[in-house]
């Protein structure tokens, strides 16, 4: 495990019903990096998500993450309600579904403003401002701060997620399919909006998806998985344009044929 960090697993087994979900996966995060994990419905993407960011428990193996003062934290060992101050103020986690992750009887603004009291936060008048503040960043109109989410589409309920989970600057940030779901146009200004957000704050990101292309302008690195295995990882570039794994060869040639 290098010094460098963010994120490190080992060993993460894990076994749903009769279903290997994870068998012996590794995986390594590093500081303003995002790493897609790809494959197809039920290859364990989303289970491997949920265990990295400590939503559920592996059957054996270790995730580490790595506190902003270089301590390495096991991330299962933590107590709940350490875990809880982690997701609160270090980590995010944007939802596929951002009804998941949004109060819909709440304003815009509020659902922003809700995070950051969690974190202390106090004053309305910069609580107000700062979610005025991100809904522009996100591309929402500041005049909807008190609207309801209920009225907002699709890609503008997923921005407001996006803005409420960014708003306390967390180092790492897990998304679940994040894109899945909305129209094309609407996925292309998300992306967009996505990739320039991860680097203009040096964000690390766990991203999900089962879109290659999706991963291809996204990701730094990318993680392949088939049943339950990460079977090939690399720079996201290589992996896709020279796939060594006979899966990974078929994913991307599916794509091309398309």
């Amino acid at each position: 495990m290098s010094d460098e960090t963010l994120l490190s697993a080992r060993g993460l087994s894990l076994t749903l019903g009769s279903v290997q979900a994870l068998q012996t996966v590794d995986v390594d995060l590093w500081p303003g990096e995002l790493l897609a994990i790809v494959g197809e419905s039920g290859s364990g993407k989303t289970t491997l998500l949920n265990v990295l960011s400590g939503r559920r428990a592996p059957d054996a193996g270790a995730v580490w993450y790595r506190d902003p003062a270089g301590r390495l934290q096991d991330v299962h060992a933590m107590p709940a309600p350490a875990l809880r101050t982690l997701h609160r103020s270090d980590w995010g986690f944007v939802h596929q579904d951002p009804r998941q992750n949004l109060r819909m009887s709440v304003s815009a603004g509020g659902n922003v403003g809700e995070r950051l009291m969690a974190q202390g936060a106090r004053h309305y008048g910069s609580i107000r401002d700062a979610a005025l503040e991100w809904l522009e960043q996100v591309e929402i109109d500041p005049a909807r701060i008190d609207d309801l989410p209920r009225t907002f589409s699709g890609g503008m309920l997923q921005r407001l997620q996006i803005a409420r989970t960014l708003v306390t600057h967390p180092r790492l940030v897990f998304m679940d399919e994040p894109t899945g779901g909305l129209d094309v146009s609407v996925q292309a200004r998300l992306l967009d909006l996505i990739r320039s957000l991860v680097s203009r704050l040096n964000i690390a990101v766990v991203l999900v998806t089962h879109d290659i292309a999706v991963a291809r302008l996204l990701a730094h690195r990318i993680a392949v998985m088939q049943r339950g295995r990460v079977v090939e990882t690399g720079l996201t570039d290589q992996v896709l344009d020279d796939p060594q794994h006979p899966y990974t060869q078929l994913l991307v040639s599916s794509v091309l044929n398309a």
